[in-house]
């Protein structure tokens, strides 16, 4: 594996570990509701806020608005940089069908299987018959089947179907996106204007309706609509990069985004405090002509530089095989599937343990981490488990 592989798979497992760590701190946020929200009556607040825990602190806030601002945008981004390689080596029906078994059973297993069982404790908090049996009348009441995490998967389906079927329509299309990302080894800078200017034309119109906090679900599908279009762009934007080679284009391991890391990382910060802060103002009803608008272009701003920075660290500093990194990596999408069950039965245990926030957060953490990092391993020993996890390193080799 070259340097670039392998410091994008270091940053895939980074990535997740990051969500991991983000569902961790959600139940002690200072702007969580003040008590439990009941299981049965709309608007379902539990979904965003699954366990509701008297110790806070003000820092989860803030390591929590940043993750959000990005974190979902960078994952995408990842996912297709190596979808356009695939495609042209597997054929579209090939590609499609492993995608499905990829993503499509996992989703279906996540979203009837684990869901429940990660949601059963969040109905135990405010039940008064505390039994599995109450529990599940009461959730095949609901008007709609909570997904959880899985919504990523089934939004990343969508994004690959259409991939595939731009491959079969366009063969060329990749090239051609390819060819825009081409300049951007030398000039990462357009890159990053033209990520944002695109994403800014998707995202201010929408943003003007939903909060980027809101939902909506169909049934199992919940998306974001706000948000959505951001996530394809970032999607396309990691095809074109993938198409072209990312490791003699934006991604090359030396190049100039590479050498530019500290200064991304510095633009990352101050678009993060162009965002959180108008935001905050909002949240707490100030009403200033502008002050939504320069919200809204700071998201975008945060996204896009917080993904290029993160990139540019990642390939100046983590180009280097390290077993404990290579294994995390490679258990990645495992660890997405399984952790969310692990993150609220221990904050369940934990509720009314004489704790402060910190430690509390700190105990989740590292106990779903390392509990569901040890079961994909386990899975992943079994043939068929270890087809629908896949194996990130091994697909980052191939894609060279």
């Amino acid at each position: 594996m070259t340097k670039s592989s392998v410091a994008l798979s270091n940053l895939r497992g980074f990535a997740i570990v990051m969500v991991v760590a983000f569902h961790s701190c959600i139940a002690y946020l200072i702007s969580q509701p003040d008590a439990a929200l009941p299981f049965d009556v709309p608007p379902y607040g539990w979904r965003a806020n699954p366990i509701i825990d008297s110790a806070r602190w003000l820092g989860f806030d803030l390591f929590c608005a940043f993750q959000y601002s990005y974190l979902m945008q960078l994952m995408f981004f990842l996912s297709g940089l190596f979808v356009w390689p695939s495609l042209s080596r597997k054929g579209g029906g090939k590609f499609l069908y492993d995608r499905v078994l990829r993503l499509g059973v996992p989703f279906a297993i996540g979203l009837y299987l684990l869901i429940p069982v990660a949601y059963y404790p969040v109905y135990r908090v405010t039940a008064v018959d505390p039994s599995w049996s109450a529990f599940w009348s009461q959730w095949m009441a609901l008007p709609f089947w909570p997904s959880g995490p899985m919504w990523f998967l089934w939004l990343l389906l969508l994004f690959n179907v259409a991939a595939a079927a731009l491959y079969r329509l366009a063969p060329r299309a990749g090239e051609s996106l390819g060819e825009l990302s081409a300049k951007a080894r030398s000039r990462p800078g357009r890159f990053f204007i033209a990520l944002v200017s695109v994403a800014a034309l998707a995202y201010l119109p929408l943003a003007a309706v939903f909060e980027p906090w809101q939902w909506v679900q169909f049934g199992p599908f919940a998306f974001q609509p706000s948000l959505a279009p951001q996530y394809a762009i970032y999607f396309f934007a990691g095809l074109g990069v993938g198409a072209y080679g990312f490791e003699r284009g934006l991604l090359e391991g030396d190049g100039m985004l590479a050498r530019q890391w500290a200064r991304w990382l510095v633009g990352a910060a101050a678009a993060f405090l162009l965002w959180v802060g108008p935001t905050a103002l909002i949240v707490q009803g100030t009403t200033v002509p502008g002050l939504r608008l320069v919200a809204d272009l700071g998201l975008v701003l945060c996204a896009a530089s917080a993904c290029l920075a993160l990139a540019a660290v990642f390939l100046r500093f983590a180009g280097r095989h390290r077993p404990v990194f290579a294994s995390l990596a490679d258990n990645a999408y495992g660890i997405y599937l399984i952790h969310y069950v692990f993150v609220v039965w221990l904050q369940y245990m934990l509720l009314h343990a004489p704790l402060f926030a910190i430690a509390k957060a700190a105990i989740v953490f590292t106990g779903a981490l390392t509990l569901s990092w040890a079961m994909s391993a386990a899975i992943c020993r079994i043939p068929i488990g270890a087809r629908l996890m896949g194996r990130n390193r091994r697909e980052l080799a191939r894609a060279r």
